[in-house]
């Protein structure tokens, strides 16, 4: 990595039933840059834009994504401002999943001094979390 190399990458999701894609994606993000943090969503925001809650309680869904190699620091959302922990730790990158519904536009022009970048899926058709709760009948 040179050493123009971004510093440090953030990541966002629900991880609700970690699998290969979710492990995909965080390896993924590290290539970005030197250090990881990934922001977990909250309970009540998985509910409020899911429309149901999540499988797994938050601590579960970060200690998985804590426990996964590639990650320096896990961290839990913010119950209400998205973009808090944006501001607070000042990532050089925002990764994003294939499949996360974000308003790019609006993305950067909160934060334009900030590099986002779209990670690619890994065999969505196997590995993710709806199509994996669907076979399980959950």
């Amino acid at each position: 990595m040179s050493k123009d190399a971004p510093k440090l990458v953030m990541g966002f999701g629900t991880f609700d039933g970690f699998h290969p894609g979710h492990v995909f994606y965080l390896e993924s993000l590290k290539k970005l840059g030197e250090r990881l943090i990934v922001v977990i969503a909250r309970d009540q925001n998985v509910e409020r834009i899911k429309g149901k809650p999540p499988r797994w309680g938050e601590a579960q869904r970060k200690k998985w994504v804590d426990d996964c190699d590639p990650v320096d620091e896990a961290i839990l959302g913010h119950s209400t401002d998205f973009y808090d922990v944006i501001r607070r730790h000042k990532p050089d990158v925002l990764g994003l999943g294939y499949d996360q519904k974000v308003n790019m536009e609006h993305l950067e022009s909160l934060f334009p001094n900030i590099i986002i970048e779209r990670v690619a899926s890994f065999m969505p058709h196997l590995y993710k979390s709806t199509l994996l709760k669907r076979e399980l009948g959950l």
